[in-house]
């Protein structure tokens, strides 16, 4: 038997994760004992072992990796589909009407300001143009947001994100800047170079996540652009960002130029598997622009 249902794949997901079946019982809501004879069902179908039992606890086989990574993208997957098809028959809109089509375009908080709006005036003016909902995003979160069906399209920026998966257009290319506090020595230069700031002791660079984690250094880490302005603010750390950041600077911050750091190039992105004409319409507004 190749296929699977639905059901097999999160019951097995939940314990896959938590290595214990009486948590990932309570986790599903359901009982211990119903649960383990799902599992034992699943791997007599698929006729492979998908967990080593014994005292000690429960562990994943080879198989059972497998089936752990895949499960999770196959119901990725299907959330997604059930998210956008509901947005497609204006399910999930209350208040508005049904059956109008309408379209989550995920950006980065306080990002593309001129831009964005350039887009979405454009768009609004096209014929049996969708509703279009801005979801502001945290940093690098446009790619999950897209995989999971929260987000039909997004605004992402390389070499900052990875498009691996996903359809794009290139909208627009622009130099960085380096963001100091105002009373800063380096704040005063009418440019500088990566190295400038790369190595001050008391103005550590920012760091960013990258698929979930922190490179090390002694700049703190960044969750939001809030927090970043107001530690640059009081002079605890500096950023390499895009210069369309300078839409969002404080009295207290400088933007100086960066001569050698490379362009940012911001894209257009959406699931390569996407059929839906109104994304279409969005997508050839935005090559347009």
């Amino acid at each position: 038997m190749d296929t699977l249902e639905t059901r097999e794949l999160r019951y097995f997901v939940a314990v896959a994760e938590e290595l214990h079946f009486g948590r990932a019982a309570e986790r599903l809501g359901m009982a211990q004992p119903p649960l383990s004879r799902a599992i034992q069902q699943l791997e007599r179908r698929l006729r492979v072992s998908l967990l080593e039992r014994d005292r000690r606890g429960v562990a994943l086989t080879d198989a059972g990796e497998v089936l752990l990574h895949e499960g999770r993208a196959a119901l990725d997957a299907t959330a997604a589909a059930a998210r956008r098809a509901r947005r497609a028959g204006g399910a999930d809109s209350p208040g508005g009407p049904r059956g109008r089509h309408r379209l989550v375009l995920a950006v980065k908080a306080a990002a593309s300001h001129e831009l964005l709006r350039k887009l979405l005036d454009a768009y609004a003016a096209e014929p049996d143009a969708a509703d279009i909902e801005v979801l502001p995003c945290g940093i690098c979160e446009q790619g999950e947001l897209l995989r999971d069906g929260r987000a039909d399209v997004a605004l992402m920026y390389t070499p900052f994100n990875s498009l691996a998966g996903f359809d794009s257009e290139e909208l627009m290319t622009e130099g960085q800047i380096a963001i100091l506090p105002a009373g800063h020595p380096l704040a005063a230069r009418k440019a500088l170079c990566l190295a400038d700031v790369s190595d001050v002791p008391d103005l550590p660079l920012a760091r960013w996540p990258s698929h979930g984690t922190y490179a090390p250094g002694p700049g703190p880490e960044i969750h939001d652009q809030t927090q970043l302005a107001q530690l640059i603010a009081l002079g605890r750390t500096v950023a390499v960002v895009p210069d369309s950041a300078r839409a969002w600077l404080w009295a207290e911050h400088i933007a100086v130029p960066l001569t050698d750091a490379s362009p940012v190039v911001t894209h257009i992105a959406w699931p390569a598997h996407s059929r839906s004409l109104a994304l279409a319409g969005l997508i050839r507004t935005a090559a347009q622009l």
